[in-house]
């Protein structure tokens, strides 16, 4: 843990930056030049509730539950200095049941920076005292529906209703920051977590819980110039740590930027494996060449004991001024770590830039076959504004099929849902929101996993924003 001295250098010191912050903001380009405030990202001012809603196809009767995803979703004017991944929450989300779309709903996350620059009013809960801005993924967790981001603020219960009810360190026990991707060993319900901290740029730490939510441990693990990890990954035996160039940046925080995270090229690309079973273990690194990593589909051990992470990987991510997640995509990787300390074994399974991979959640930790992907545009344009396909990989065939949601039709991220619980492998849907940028439309499209055709579409009479993750949350 920090020093005495070193807490009360810190909070000295911060004030004073974030002044000088303050001031050069006023310096940057204005906020309507942001295409992260505008077009399709233009943020909604109201919260609707609407009911019985239009379906093209038939929904699956054994579907149950809530499709919910969250993103940025800024409130009032936009400022200079702006960033898309640190706009105000917003939940989406459609309840399903007996075949029917009851309703959809969005919902402001109620935090306290929100209600500061006059939002609706926060809710009460545990805070940590860096902004309380929640934004990244939602999740169920131990029964209930909560909101998650990584590096500052605790998560937030939501209630059916997709309402914000309470900030939450789980029962006392999370000490610090979370992450956006904690992920659930199947066959425990463990939840593993690697989270970071703005403000700690010396260390690291994993967090379990078991299945109702419940922190078990915690472990710091020392790192070097404040890397941003956004996922990490899990095996049988181990939770695999990304420890790769995209660092805290004081440069970008005095300049005033919002998002103060630049790619580093002094910082070595690792790869660390933690012991599941001993957290207190030293941490077995790799080295990797240099990369950038968002988001892991699944990771597993092989007869041999190395561990496997398939993955989405870019060149570079954030390298300069920049109001989003500009970089240029490597397509899907397959990443061989010896677990010996030795160097990563990099394969390129498709070489498409492709982003938010997703497997049937049932099979995370587990060799597995198929794996769902959105494709990204050939130019590189990571602003979410042009058509997108949606990849079913085939992993076991090496076939890949695509979806095309059509002219101006814009996909998200999109989800596994089993058949049944005991359902082999592939055996459901998919889905996600997909917007119109020319009818200014949305819909929560539904397709078969193995196939991609499209089963059902819900149609949502606006357009929603692009955004960030979202899961199926099933009622039981």
């Amino acid at each position: 843990m920090a020093s005495v001295i070193e807490k009360t250098i810190r909070k000295a010191v911060t004030p004073a930056i974030q002044a000088v912050a303050n001031i050069n903001r006023y310096r940057l380009p204005d906020a309507g030049k942001n295409p992260f405030l505008g077009g399709v990202h233009t943020p909604l001012t109201e919260e609707f509730t609407l009911d019985n809603l239009d379906v093209m196809g038939s929904i699956p009767a054994e579907l149950d539950g809530r499709y919910v995803r969250i993103g940025p979703n800024p409130f009032g004017e936009g400022s200079k200095g702006h960033h898309w991944f640190v706009g105000d929450g917003m939940v989406h989300g459609v309840r399903l049941k007996y075949g029917k779309a009851e309703w959809y709903r969005n919902r402001f996350i109620r935090s306290r920076d929100l209600a500061a620059k006059g939002g609706p009013d926060a809710v009460e809960g545990p805070r940590r005292g860096h902004g309380d801005t929640v934004n990244t993924n939602v999740l169920g967790i131990g029964g209930k529906i909560m909101a998650l981001v990584e590096a500052s603020s605790f998560p937030v219960e939501l209630d059916g209703n997709l309402d914000s009810i309470a900030y939450s360190d789980f029962g006392g026990g999370l000490t610090g920051s979370f992450t956006a991707h904690p992920h659930q060993c199947p066959a425990n319900g463990e939840f593993h977590a690697i989270c970071y901290d703005g403000a700690l740029h010396d260390k690291i730490r994993h967090v379990a819980m078991d299945r109702t939510g419940k922190v078990l441990r915690e472990t710091e693990i020392a790192v070097r110039n404040g890397p941003s990890i956004h996922d990490c990954a899990l095996t049988e035996n181990y939770v695999v740590i990304l420890d790769l160039p995209v660092t805290f940046s004081m440069q970008a925080l005095i300049a005033g930027h919002k998002f103060p995270y630049r790619w580093n090229r002094s910082h070595t690309a690792r790869v660390g494996l933690l012991s599941r079973a001993d957290s207190l273990r030293e941490v077995v690194w790799h080295e990797v060449e240099p990369c950038y990593v968002f988001h892991v589909g699944n990771s597993f051990e092989n007869e041999a004991g190395e561990v496997i992470i398939d993955l989405c990987a870019y060149e570079t991510i954030f390298d300069g001024e920049m109001p989003g997640p500009y970089g240029r995509a490597l397509g899907l990787e397959r990443w061989t770590v010896d677990g010996k300390g030795g160097t990563v074994r990099r394969a390129t399974i498709d070489s498409a830039g492709q982003e938010f991979p997703r497997p049937d959640e049932r099979y995370f930790t587990k060799d597995y076959r198929y794996l769902w992907a959105m494709g990204l545009p050939e130019d590189g344009d990571l602003e979410f504004v042009a058509p997108m396909p949606l990849y079913r990989q085939d992993l076991a065939t090496g076939e890949r099929i695509q979806h095309d949601f059509g002219e101006g039709r814009i996909p998200g991220e999109f989800v596994f849902v089993p058949r049944t619980a005991d359902a082999p492998e592939g055996d459901g849907w998919v889905m996600g929101y997909v917007i119109d940028r020319n009818l200014r439309t949305s819909a929560l499209e539904i397709l078969d996993a193995i196939s991609l055709e499209p089963v059902a579409s819900i149609q949502i009479p606006h357009l929603i924003p692009p955004g960030f993750h979202g899961n199926w949350i099933a009622a039981s």
